[in-house]
């Protein structure tokens, strides 16, 4: 395991993530950081509940993407590739909830 640290919302966050992924869970952290910010002004002063409603939004997002995808099995769809993504989004998001819970519970 590697930790690599995500700068989303203007702070940082120090996450563990699978030894060669850091890159990419650092791209994932950027995808999350440009959703926060086009929240604009619908921010709340709860880092957490931030955090969720772009988690909520993304997932949203991508259940549009898959209703609209090629079905599984037809040429050019990986479900085992898209599989891992969401396997390490969730392992994203887990790691940046654990990371605030922590924060919460020591102020």
């Amino acid at each position: 395991m590697s930790d690599v640290t995500l700068s989303v919302g203007g702070r940082n966050y120090t996450v563990s993530c699978a030894d060669g992924q850091e890159e990419h869970v650092q791209r994932l952290a950027g995808v999350i950081d440009d959703k926060l910010g086009s929240m604009g002004a619908n921010l709340s002063s709860q880092e957490a509940k931030n955090l969720l409603f772009a988690a909520l939004l993304l997932a949203d997002e991508l259940d549009e993407a898959k209703k609209q995808a090629v079905p599984a099995g037809a040429p050019g769809f990986d479900t085992d590739r898209l599989a891992g993504q969401l396997e390490r989004i969730a392992l994203a998001l887990e790691n940046a909830a654990s990371t605030l819970e922590s924060g919460a519970d020591s102020s």
